[in-house]
C-alpha cells in the first residue's frame, strides 16, 4: 500500500522526532542543524531541523519515510503518524 502523503503535510519536525525516537532511532550526531539518527538494525536519517515546528516538503518527507527510515504505512500508523 502507497503512503498517502496528503495526510501527512502538517506533520511537523518535532513529530517526526518524537515517532523516530519511539522507533529506536537515537540522536547519534548533531552538526548545526543537522542532526544524524542512528537504529540499532543500521537504518540511518538525517534532518535538518532550523525550528521543532516546521513542516517538511512533501519530497523531503517521502526521502526521511521511504529511503532512510525505510517506513511503510502500517509503520507511520504504529507509530501514530497516520490514523
Amino acid at each position: 500500500m502507497a503512503i498517502d502523503y496528503s495526510k501527512l503535510k502538517h506533520l511537523t519536525v518535532r513529530k517526526l522526532i518524537t515517532a523516530l525516537e519511539r522507533d529506536g532511532f537515537q540522536e547519534w550526531r548533531r552538526k548545526g542543524a543537522t542532526r544524524f539518527y542512528a537504529h540499532p538494525d543500521g537504518r540511518t536519517v538525517t534532518l535538518h531541523v532550523h525550528k521543532p515546528g516546521q513542516t517538511l516538503r512533501i519530497g523531503t518527507l517521502k526521502s526521511i519515510l521511504e529511503k532512510q527510515a525505510r517506513w511503510t504505512e502500517e509503520d507511520l500508523i504504529r507509530l501514530k503518524l497516520l490514523k
